[in-house]
Protein backbone atom coordinates (compact mmCIF):
# COMPACT_ATOMS: atom_id res chain seq x y z
CA UNK A 1 0.00 0.00 0.00
CA UNK A 2 1.57 3.31 -0.91
CA UNK A 3 1.32 5.93 1.71
CA UNK A 4 1.53 9.05 -0.85
CA UNK A 5 0.21 10.73 -3.89
CA UNK A 6 4.38 12.24 -4.77
CA UNK A 7 6.78 10.45 -4.25
CA UNK A 8 7.28 9.47 -0.78
CA UNK A 9 5.43 12.67 0.66
CA UNK A 10 2.79 11.64 3.02
CA UNK A 11 -1.02 12.02 2.35
CA UNK A 12 -3.03 14.44 4.21
CA UNK A 13 -5.96 12.62 3.52
CA UNK A 14 -5.05 9.10 4.77
CA UNK A 15 -2.82 10.53 7.91
CA UNK A 16 -5.90 11.87 8.86
CA UNK A 17 -8.19 8.87 8.16
CA UNK A 18 -5.36 7.21 10.91
CA UNK A 19 -5.64 9.65 13.24
CA UNK A 20 -9.21 9.68 13.26
CA UNK A 21 -9.00 6.04 14.02
CA UNK A 22 -7.05 6.57 17.39
CA UNK A 23 -8.81 9.77 19.17
CA UNK A 24 -11.91 8.66 21.20
CA UNK A 25 -15.34 7.95 19.08
CA UNK A 26 -16.49 11.88 20.02
CA UNK A 27 -13.35 14.08 18.40
CA UNK A 28 -13.66 11.72 15.53
CA UNK A 29 -16.84 12.45 15.02
CA UNK A 30 -16.22 16.08 14.87
CA UNK A 31 -13.32 15.45 12.34
CA UNK A 32 -16.04 13.55 10.04
CA UNK A 33 -18.11 16.58 10.62
CA UNK A 34 -15.29 19.23 9.86
CA UNK A 35 -14.25 17.06 7.06
CA UNK A 36 -17.22 16.57 4.69
CA UNK A 37 -17.86 18.50 1.89
CA UNK A 38 -21.14 20.11 3.36
CA UNK A 39 -19.40 22.12 5.31
CA UNK A 40 -16.95 23.55 2.88
CA UNK A 41 -17.92 27.27 3.08
CA UNK A 42 -17.63 27.56 6.35
CA UNK A 43 -14.01 26.19 7.11
CA UNK A 44 -11.72 28.63 5.81
CA UNK A 45 -13.71 31.61 8.02
CA UNK A 46 -13.39 29.18 10.75
CA UNK A 47 -10.01 28.50 10.05
CA UNK A 48 -9.01 32.32 9.72
CA UNK A 49 -11.36 33.02 13.35
CA UNK A 50 -9.39 30.38 15.09
CA UNK A 51 -6.13 31.63 14.15
CA UNK A 52 -6.30 35.11 14.53
CA UNK A 53 -8.47 34.18 18.02
CA UNK A 54 -5.16 31.67 18.65
CA UNK A 55 -3.05 35.38 18.66
CA UNK A 56 -4.52 36.87 21.23
CA UNK A 57 -4.38 33.78 23.39
CA UNK A 58 -3.22 35.83 26.18
CA UNK A 59 -6.67 36.96 26.79
CA UNK A 60 -9.09 34.93 28.73
CA UNK A 61 -11.16 32.26 26.87
CA UNK A 62 -9.11 32.36 24.02
CA UNK A 63 -5.82 30.31 23.74
CA UNK A 64 -2.94 29.62 21.86
CA UNK A 65 -4.28 26.77 21.23
CA UNK A 66 -6.35 27.87 18.64
CA UNK A 67 -3.47 28.81 16.31
CA UNK A 68 -2.47 25.05 15.47
CA UNK A 69 -6.10 24.00 14.88
CA UNK A 70 -6.98 26.73 13.41
CA UNK A 71 -4.30 26.17 10.17
CA UNK A 72 -5.14 22.43 10.18
CA UNK A 73 -8.62 23.50 9.34
CA UNK A 74 -7.25 26.00 6.28
CA UNK A 75 -4.80 22.68 5.46
CA UNK A 76 -7.94 21.07 4.33
CA UNK A 77 -8.90 23.69 1.60
CA UNK A 78 -5.79 25.47 1.07
CA UNK A 79 -3.31 23.34 -1.11
CA UNK A 80 0.15 24.86 -0.49
CA UNK A 81 -0.99 23.90 3.50
CA UNK A 82 -1.38 20.18 2.79
CA UNK A 83 1.95 18.97 2.64
CA UNK A 84 3.84 20.38 6.00
CA UNK A 85 0.46 19.24 7.59
CA UNK A 86 0.23 15.98 6.23
CA UNK A 87 4.04 15.30 7.26
CA UNK A 88 3.38 16.73 11.34
CA UNK A 89 0.79 14.09 11.35
CA UNK A 90 3.12 11.43 9.60
CA UNK A 91 5.02 12.11 13.04
CA UNK A 92 2.16 11.86 15.47
CA UNK A 93 0.94 8.69 13.82
CA UNK A 94 4.06 7.25 14.25
CA UNK A 95 5.35 6.98 10.64
CA UNK A 96 8.56 7.99 9.60
CA UNK A 97 9.17 10.40 6.69
CA UNK A 98 12.10 10.66 4.55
Amino acid sequence: MSDSKSGGQPDLDEELDRLQERVPHGVARVMRKVRSPAVAPYRIPVGVALTAGGVVGFLPILGFWMVPLGLAVLAHDVPVMRPPLARLLAKINGKRTG
